[in-house]
């Protein structure tokens, strides 16, 4: 590895900013992963580094991960108020997200999984309940 990559991934681990030629350059390497500007080491890159933990916790999972998660929640305890979801899922997310990707990421997955016919919104707009749709027809038999 030269000298040039080695500062090029200092600046990554650091979040400062990179010429797109140099993230051109880096990606070509599969040095780095992500989305400008929210780059990080590549797998490789943090195995080489030992910092193995750091790359899971900056990695996102897919949404089947979090779906589960969601899913094993909600048949476990019933009901769940919006704000317990986000509980559960907060620390689960990417540590490169800020607050509002957060939020917006946990309102993406429990819409596209109301869309799918997996959960239902049984509450009020002001008070949402989100259940378990198998756990609710469970009831009504």
């Amino acid at each position: 590895m030269s000298l040039a990559d080695i500062l090029a991934l200092d600046r990554v681990q650091k979040q400062l900013p990179l010429d797109d030629s140099v993230v051109k350059h880096l990606r070509r390497a599969r040095l780095v992963e992500g989305r400008k500007p929210h780059l990080y080491v590549s797998a490789s890159v943090a195995t080489a580094t030992a910092s193995k933990a750091e790359y899971i916790r900056t990695r996102a999972q897919d949404d089947a991960f979090y779906a589960r998660l969601v899913q094993d929640y909600l048949t476990q305890f019933g009901a769940s108020p919006r704000l317990e979801i986000e509980k559960l899922l907060w620390d689960k997310l990417s540590d490169v997200l800020d607050a509002a990707q957060k939020r917006n990421k946990i309102s993406n997955l429990l819409s596209n999984m109301r869309r799918a016919g997996k959960i239902s919104n049984i509450g009020a707009r002001k008070a949402p309940s989100w259940v378990w749709i198998d756990k609710m027809q469970d009831k009504n038999l």
